[in-house]
């Protein structure tokens, strides 16, 4: 089997190759590389650069979709793989992950959780446009070390303050730390409301590690 280049798997996000992506992930695995090496050196350079592209107004809102669903099938290929590969490691901590209420975006996020999954962490994804009492339970069911809510809109980015605001009225035994994430946050933002904050995948991880300790 070809050896396959992690410039692939960044090039068939970048042109929302979705078939193609998920062809690649498949063959990466196949070949027994790590899957880890596959999203950071590959997949999520891919998408990065489809977030570029849009930004510098190259892509429009179509080729962005069509990036996010590649990356999607991508991860989703190599999510079990992930798991099965640090079933036998200590968890590093357990994190409860979804987008606000009234906010659908969900790629960003589920790159954040694969990402901490794929680090040793625990992680429980409620999805997106999930309310604040939603987090809050899951979080005293799962005993959540880091609370994590993402936000693309500046409409919706206040539902992390209120998130702030009920972890710490819900009166844990524990405290959970809140990091929050989405191209509408800032770190002077994360600062405001009592917040970790990270803004990409690969930085969630390290503030996840960091503020655990």
């Amino acid at each position: 089997m070809p050896k396959i280049e992690f410039a692939e798997l960044a090039q068939a996000v970048i042109d929302g190759n979705t078939e193609e992506a998920r062809r690649l992930a498949r063959a990466w695995l196949e070949s027994g590389s790590d899957p880890l090496l596959a999203i950071e050196q590959g997949f999520a350079r891919g998408i990065h650069r489809v977030g570029e592209l849009w930004e510098e107004g190259e892509y429009f809102l179509p080729e962005l979709i069509q990036g996010a669903e590649a990356m999607k099938a991508a991860l989703e290929t190599l999510q079990p793989r992930l798991g099965a590969a640090r079933a036998d490691q200590a968890s590093k901590g357990c994190v409860v992950i979804g987008t606000v209420q009234g906010d659908l975006h969900d790629i960003g996020k589920s790159l954040v959780g694969t990402m901490l999954t794929a680090y040793g962490f625990q992680v429980y994804d409620l999805g997106s446009d999930v309310p604040i009492a939603a987090f809050v339970e899951e979080a005293r069911l799962r005993r959540a070390d880091i609370v994590a809510a993402s936000a693309l809109l500046t409409t919706t980015m206040v539902a992390q303050r209120e998130l702030v605001r009920a972890v710490t009225a819900a009166g844990f035994e524990w405290s959970p730390k809140i990091l929050i994430g989405g191209a509408a946050t800032t770190p002077e933002w994360a600062a405001e409301i009592g917040a970790f904050h990270a803004e990409n995948a690969l930085r969630a991880v390290a503030v996840a590690e960091s503020c655990l300790g």
